[in-house]
């Protein structure tokens, strides 16, 4: 299997056991993030995965080209989805078998799927166009599409954090203030009724592997 090369589409994808979002803060820490990507691999022999990549320095392009231009928030919503589909690429070249995809038909079970979401974001896309919806946000409405079993955030923090500790568990629709600076502001409307999240520790792959296994790990339930 080459590295990388999109696969044909399929009218029945399978129904992620998770979406994986690898945020963007992680790139600054790459020997953290090629064990993160091997170990996601490992897991996807025998389960089906999706990751979604953040922004990362990407993105951060986008917000000096808007900050310096005053992009209109459609194209500065539509070069942060394509600053996605870079770190996408990258995260891709990091696990030897993973495959790079463009929307949920090419999802196969059993092989770690690195979604780039620019394609099928052009064609659908109902959330707004504002720097209030970021990967994140993005992150959840494309779990809600795929109707999958769980998502999980990946970030440089151990969880939602108050008075310096970790918070077990956060209801976004009734904390959302504390939230806020974890993920962006609109995630909590993206964030599908039924769809278990987590926000955890990708400096920490194991902690991905023991969820899977038990549904418990050291980070932040968003219930």
């Amino acid at each position: 299997m080459t590295r990388g090369r999109v696969r044909g589409a399929s009218s029945a994808p399978p129904r992620p056991d998770l979406v994986v979002k690898v945020g963007g803060s992680l790139y600054q820490r790459p020997t953290a993030l090629r064990r993160l990507m091997i170990q996601l691999e490992d897991l996807a022999q025998t389960r089906t995965l999706v990751v979604v990549p953040g922004g990362g320095p990407f993105a951060d392009a986008v917000r000096g080209a808007d900050r310096r231009f005053g992009l209109d928030d459609t194209a500065a919503h539509r070069m942060a989805i394509l600053a996605m589909d870079q770190y996408a690429h990258l995260l891709a070249r990091l696990a030897p078998a993973a495959v790079l995809v463009r929307g949920p038909g090419e999802v196969r079970a059993r092989r770690l799927n690195v979604l780039a979401p620019a394609v099928w974001l052009r064609r659908s896309d109902p959330l707004p166009h504002s720097w209030s919806v970021t990967s994140d946000s993005i992150a959840a409405w494309i779990a809600r599409e795929l109707k999958a079993g769980g998502l999980v955030l990946l970030k440089d923090v151990d969880g939602q954090l108050e008075d310096g500790r970790r918070q077990g568990r956060v209801r976004p629709r009734v904390a959302r203030h504390r939230l806020a600076g974890v993920v962006d502001a609109y995630f909590r409307h993206a964030l599908g009724p039924r769809c278990r999240c987590w926000i955890v520790n990708g400096r920490h792959p194991q902690r991905v592997t023991q969820l899977l296994e038990t549904g418990r790990t050291v980070g932040t339930e968003v219930v």
